[in-house]
C-alpha cells in the first residue's frame, strides 16, 4: 500500500460565500448613540430585525464608540464595521442572559455571547473596526503569568486572591466552579439555578451555531471573555483578514476553535491569544462521539499566530474526528508549541488526512512538532489498555517544508502502548532545539531529509517504535549521539542515505531492543 505524502494531498471540497443585496440600514438612523455612555443593545437589534425582515443587506456601524450588550445576528444579515467603529461590549454581567449552550466540547449553560447567531443562514461580520468583548471584567488572571508589579496593581484594583496565586474579579466568579459542578451533577438544575454563579459563566466572544455561508472578513475581534472565535456546527465557512487577540495572560483565551465545522477557508490572518491560536474541535469525550460530527474539509493559509499555547492544533476535545485539513504558508512567532496534535484515553475519534505545508516558526517555548496522546496526564500509564471507541487515533499525517528556529525539543510524538500514532511522513523539515526528536509508541514513520540540530542529547531518539524509516538527514558536526533507542517492541528502525560519521556515538541501544531492531547502511 502506497504510504500518503503532502504531494498526493488534493483539494476536493468548496466553500460557499454569502451574498447581500445592495441595502444599507445605519444603526444611527435605529438609535444608535456614540460616545461609549449609552447602551445602544437595543439600537443594534432594531437596525438587524428592519435588514432581515427587508431581506437582508448591510447593518452599518459608522465611526464612532459604541456600547452594546449582546448582538444577535439574523439571516442575510452583514454587519459591516466602517474604518474608526469601536463596538464596546458592557462590562455588566446582567446584560448577559444565561442560555443552554457548548463549552469545552460539551452542553452547558453559560451567558450569551456579545456576538452570536444560531441557525443561521447567509451571514457576515466586515469592515475595518473593532469589536472589544470586556474580557478582563470576566477572566481569572494566573500570578505566574504577570510581573510582580502587574499582580500589585491587579490585586489593588478589587476582585478577590485565592490561594496567593489566583485573582478573580469577584467573589462570585470565584465560587462559580463548585456550584456548577453540583448543578450539573444533581441533573434536576434548571437554567434560572445558575443565576449565581453568572460571574463565573464566561461566554465566547463570537458564537456561531448551526450557520451556513459565514464570512468574517476584515475586524479585529479582541479581549473576548472565553475563547475569541468559536464556529459549531456549520457548514460554508470563510475567516479572512481578521485579527483575533487576546492578552497572552488571558485565561482560555483561544483565537480561533473550529468545532464540528466542514467546508472552510481561513486566510490572511493574525491570531494572538492566551490559548490556542488556530484550532481544530470535534466535541469531548461521550458527547462529542455521540454527536458524532467532525471537522472536516478545512483549508488555512497565509497565516500568523503569536502568542498562544500552539500556532496549529487539533484537540483536545476532537471525540467527532478531525480529517482532511489543509494547512499551508503560515508562520508561528512565540507559541508555546507550534503545530500540536492533542488528546488522551477516554476521548475517542480519529485525526486523519492532515498535509501541512511550507510553515515558518521562531522562538517556541516547548516542541516545534509536538504530538500528545497522554495530555493533561501527569504520569504517562505505558501499560497497555483495550482499545475501546474511547481510543483515541492520529494517523495519516502529513508534514513538508516546516522550518524551526529555536525550541525546546525539535519533535515529540508519544503514543499510546494499545494504539500508537501511525502513518506520519515528513519531508524536507529542519529544526533547531535544545533537544533533538523524541517518539514513544509510534509506527510507519518516514523521515525523510528530517535535520534535526540539538545543542545536546541524541539527535533522534525512539521508544517502543517499529516501521521507522530516516532516509537523509542532517545534524550538527559530533554531536553526542545520532541514534538513541529503547524499547522492547522495537523493530525495523531503518538508517538510508545518513552520514553517521558526524557523531561522536553513531547509535546507543537500551538493553530490551531486540537484536537486528536496527538496520543500518
Amino acid at each position: 500500500m502506497k504510504r500518503k505524502t503532502c504531494e498526493n494531498s488534493k483539494i476536493n471540497f468548496e466553500v460557499k460565500l454569502p451574498s447581500f443585496p445592495d441595502q444599507t440600514f445605519n444603526i444611527l438612523d435605529y438609535g444608535a448613540v456614540d460616545g461609549g455612555l449609552v447602551m445602544n443593545t437595543e439600537a443594534f437589534a432594531r437596525a438587524i430585525q428592519a435588514c432581515a425582515e427587508a431581506g437582508g443587506g448591510k447593518v452599518v456601524v459608522p465611526a464612532g464608540l459604541w456600547l452594546t450588550g449582546p448582538i444577535t445576528l439574523k439571516n442575510n444579515v452583514n454587519l459591516h464595521l466602517e474604518q474608526g467603529a469601536l463596538v464596546k461590549f458592557s462590562p455588566k454581567f446582567e446584560d448577559y442572559p444565561l442560555i443552554e449552550t457548548n463549552w469545552e466540547g460539551n452542553k452547558k449553560v453559560r451567558c450569551m455571547s456579545p456576538i452570536n447567531g444560531k441557525d443561521l443562514d447567509n451571514i457576515a461580520i466586515t469592515g475595518k473596526g473593532i469589536f472589544d468583548g470586556s474580557g478582563e471584567a470576566w477572566r481569572m488572571v494566573k500570578r505566574d503569568k504577570l510581573t510582580v508589579g502587574q499582580w500589585k496593581k491587579l490585586v489593588a484594583s478589587g476582585g478577590v486572591v485565592e490561594d496567593d496565586r489566583l485573582w478573580w474579579p469577584s467573589q462570585q466568579a470565584m465560587n462559580g466552579a463548585k456550584l456548577v459542578a453540583r448543578l450539573e451533577q444533581s441533573g434536576t438544575a434548571r437554567i434560572e439555578d445558575y443565576a449565581e454563579a453568572r460571574e463565573f459563566l464566561r461566554p465566547v466572544l463570537v458564537s456561531l451555531i448551526h450557520c451556513k455561508k459565514v464570512l468574517l472578513d476584515g475586524p479585529v475581534f479582541r479581549n473576548s471573555p472565553g475563547w475569541n472565535i468559536h464556529p459549531l456546527i456549520c457548514e460554508d465557512v470563510t475567516i479572512r483578514n481578521i485579527t483575533a487577540y487576546n492578552h497572552w495572560y488571558a485565561q482560555n483565551g483561544d483565537s480561533l476553535d473550529l468545532e464540528s465545522c466542514r467546508n472552510v477557508m481561513i486566510s490572511d490572518s493574525i491570531f494572538d491569544g492566551g490559548d490556542d491560536g488556530i484550532c481544530m474541535k470535534s466535541g469531548k469525550n461521550e458527547e462529542g462521539r455521540k454527536r458524532g460530527i467532525p471537522t472536516e474539509n478545512v483549508m488555512i493559509k497565509d497565516c500568523l499566530v503569536y502568542h498562544g499555547h500552539g500556532g496549529f492544533v487539533i484537540g483536545s476535545e476532537m471525540s467527532g474526528g478531525v480529517r482532511n485539513v489543509h494547512v499551508s504558508d503560515c508562520t508561528f512567532i512565540g507559541t508555546d508549541i507550534g503545530i500540536r496534535f492533542k488528546s488522551t484515553r477516554g476521548r475517542g475519534g480519529v485525526i486523519e488526512d492532515i498535509y501541512i505545508n511550507r510553515v515558518k516558526m521562531i522562538n517556541i517555548a516547548n516542541e516545534a512538532i509536538g504530538f500528545n496522546l497522554f495530555y493533561e496526564r501527569k504520569n504517562k500509564e505505558v501499560t497497555e489498555v483495550p482499545v475501546t471507541e474511547e481510543t483515541p487515533i492520529f494517523r495519516n499525517i502529513h508534514l513538508k517544508d516546516v522550518v524551526c528556529r529555536g525550541a525546546k525539543k525539535a519533535i515529540v510524538m508519544l503514543g499510546l502502548p494499545e494504539m500508537p500514532i501511525h502513518h506520519i511522513t515528513m519531508e524536507n523539515v529542519s529544526v533547531s532545539a535544545d533537544e533533538g526528536l523524541i517518539c514513544s509508541e509510534v509506527q510507519d514513520i518516514t523521515l525523510t531529509q528530517v535535520d534535526i540540530y540539538p545543542k545536546c542529547g541524541p539527535v533522534m531518539k525512539f521508544n517502543n517504535s517499529k516501521n521507522i524509516e530516516v532516509n537523509k538527514a542532517e545534524y550538527p558536526e559530533q554531536a553526542e549521539v545520532f541514534l538513541k533507542v529503547e524499547g522492547k517492541k522495537t523493530a525495523g528502525i531503518k538508517l538510508m542515505g545518513v552520514d553517521l560519521s558526524k557523531a561522536r556515538k553513531e547509535l546507543e541501544l537500551g538493553a530490551e531492543v531486540p537484536a537486528g531492531a536496527v538496520i543500518r547502511p
